[in-house]
Order: C-alpha cells, then structure tokens, then sequence
C-alpha cells in the first residue's frame, strides 16, 4: 500500500515509511487519563501523511527513521487525512 493511496476510512494499512519530521509532543487529558501525544510526517515515494504517535511510540520514532505500521487506520482531523495505529495497530522502527 502506498501513501497516496490512504483515504479518511481506511482500515487495515500495511505501509513501510520514512519520517521526515517530528512535531512537540503535547499533553491532553481523556477520560481522566494523562496522555502523551505528537504528529509526525511520515512519506514514501508516492507522498507524505501525518502520522498521529501516542505515549511510549513517541519515544522510539525520531526523523530520519524508517518505520513499518502494521493494521493502521485513516481518520480525519480539521479537514486533512491521519494515520494512527489505535489499540490493535503495530509500530516497529526498522
């Protein structure tokens, strides 16, 4: 699967991609849970998308890292298409 192929709906995405940036992690809060969050911009040779990291993922990605997500999925946020891995997604840094 290709990035340029990645439409808000998309289940089950198998993608190998580079990360190109990371942005500040922030804190929220989520049903009374503190949780860590950051987006960073991942790309293949067909284009580039946000991919949403949570809490311990954050600490393992950095720029210039080549990744494998296994069962992602794409949302939608303010309009522009995300990856996130949710509960049953994997992340490994290849």
């Amino acid at each position: 699967m290709n990035i340029n192929e990645l439409k808000p709906g998309t289940g089950s995405v198998s993608i190998e991609a580079e990360v190109v940036s990371m942005d500040s992690e922030r804190e929220i809060n989520k049903y009374g849970r503190k949780l860590r969050v950051a987006n960073a911009t991942i790309k293949d040779d067909s284009g580039s998308i946000t991919l949403v990291l949570w809490n311990d993922q954050i600490d393992s990605v950095k720029a210039g890292a080549k990744i494998k997500i296994e069962n992602g999925y794409v949302n939608e946020w303010q309009g522009a298409a995300q990856l996130t891995l949710g509960k049953f997604g994997k992340l490994t840094v290849l």
